[in-house]
């Protein structure tokens, strides 16, 4: 990817210029997608990126750049450029880099170069076919394949040298249904850390019921008075809520700014006893897993939360240095564009003892948000404003009528305490989460939960 000797001369290079420490980080990657819109394909579209990153660390204050060019004399002018801010040099000598092994967890089955595009398009119409097949009342079906291969290299001036590589396969289904008071959208979009395999073992079936049967009910619903009241979180994708308004600002990102609610609370109680959150890279194949992070570090499960009591943040070298706990594997990049920042990887509550007839036998009235959508989150608060993309009404102990246009409104760290059900239904759901370090594939999930008491928005 890039020759070691140049490699070395980078990080000899930023060592002259004074920073206390130097990271060199090369990608190479393949990407491609096909989009299928109204049964045409709309779009093929394929691209490769290559670069090389330029990190140099004075302290906590960290100094990056990035070039496309693998010139040495202009990766070795770069470097320079970042350290002109600090005349001192350093005198130690590099320390000679030494290959660390990588244990791969996450196979390819099946090479994605191995299969054609038509074998692919085959495939989306076939889901299109399936999804259109629930009726006429589904007017509009959306299909999207999108594959990444990534190869990247990681050196620094302690002598690590670490090279990894990651597959990512994803599928995106959207359906829209309509019924006379305007359209309803639903949607699914399982992804992997793997290879072709994926696509051929997808229950391209339940993919299709799945989403044309909530845009159908959506469309169909009425809408929910809003008030306060209790809550059942549906599994899978529910765990977003967690993820922005609680997951954000357990990152070390935000708790060496101060910036976060869970600042300097490691050993407080922060939720009910029956709750436990975890972040784990190491879960084979998962959208979020990786085998190192973005600066080399093994990756490993980290507990964030373990029965109610605050446990642990997740970090990168700067984070961690400052807030003065061990590096999780957390640091992560979108490209050789971004410096490394801690991150999320796959983050999830674990499961509980409870189930869901139990949560809806204690609730006279409430809602129960079986899917989330999309909403927005201030990290350094953790208030969130979520949209459920499918809920329905709770009348004494039971289901009722689906419900449309509802919101939960709250504050991430007091949401926690009111959590006081979890049922044994875990289920994972992949991602895209944006950030300071740009977009990384996460996973977000939970087992269906009860929240006791939550701000709903209606109509």
């Amino acid at each position: 990817m890039l020759a070691e000797n140049t490699v070395t001369k980078i990080l000899e290079h930023g060592l002259r210029q004074g920073a206390d420490f130097t990271e060199v980080f090369v990608e190479d990657s393949v990407s491609s997608s096909i989009n299928l819109l109204d049964q045409k394909i709309d779009e093929i579209n394929s691209s490769n990126s290559f670069g090389i990153g330029v990190r140099l660390l004075y302290g906590n204050e960290a100094y990056y750049g990035y070039s496309s060019d693998p010139d040495e004399e202009n990766l070795l002018k770069l470097t320079k450029n970042l350290g002109q801010s600090h005349k001192e040099s350093r005198q130690e000598s590099l320390q000679a880099l030494e290959q660390q092994a990588v244990e791969d967890i996450h196979h390819v089955a099946i090479n994605p170069e191995s299969v054609s595009k038509s074998e692919r398009v085959e495939l989306l119409r076939n889901l299109d076919e399936l999804t259109r097949k629930h009726g006429d009342e589904v007017k509009q079906v959306t299909v999207n394949m999108a594959e990444k291969k990534r190869s990247i290299l990681v050196a620094n001036s302690e002598g690590l040298w670490t090279e990894d590589e990651r597959s990512y396969s994803r599928m995106r289904l959207s359906a829209v249904a309509e019924k006379g008071d305007g359209p309803q959208t639903a949607g699914e979009s399982p992804g992997v850390l793997g290879g072709y395999e994926f696509f051929e073992d997808l229950n391209l079936e339940e993919l299709a019921e799945n989403a044309a049967q909530s845009a159908l009910r959506m469309a169909g619903a009425g809408y929910i008075n809003g008030g306060t009241m209790p809550v059942i979180l549906g599994n899978g994708f529910g765990g977003v809520i967690f993820h922005e308004a609680c997951g954000h600002p357990l990152e070390t990102e935000a708790i060496r700014k101060k910036a976060s609610p869970f600042y300097d609370k490691i050993g407080e109680r922060v939720g009910q006893s029956i709750l436990t959150a975890i972040d784990d890279g190491t879960m084979a194949n998962k959208w979020g897993s990786c085998n190192v992070d973005d600066e080399g570090t093994p990756t490993q499960r980290t507990i964030l939360i373990e029965n109610g009591i605050l446990k642990n943040y997740l970090s990168d070298r700067i984070g961690a240095g400052q807030v003065g706990i061990q590096r999780t594997g957390s640091a992560r990049r979108e490209s050789y564009k971004f410096a490394p920042v801690s991150r999320m990887r796959n983050t999830f509550i674990a499961p509980g003892s409870d189930n869901l007839a139990e949560m809806l036998s204690s609730i006279d009235f409430g809602l129960y948000a079986k899917k989330m959508g999309g909403g927005s989150v201030n990290p350094g608060t953790g208030e969130f404003n979520f949209a459920v993309q499918e809920g329905y009404a709770i009348r004494n102990g039971k289901i009722a009528e689906p419900v449309r246009g509802a919101t939960l409104i709250g504050k991430g760290f007091d949401v926690l305490k009111q959590i006081s059900m979890i049922a044994d239904d875990l289920d994972l759901a992949a991602g895209m989460c944006g950030a300071a370090s740009g977009w990384v594939p996460t996973t977000v999930g939970q087992p269906t939960l009860k929240i006791d008491s939550i701000l709903v928005g209606g109509r």
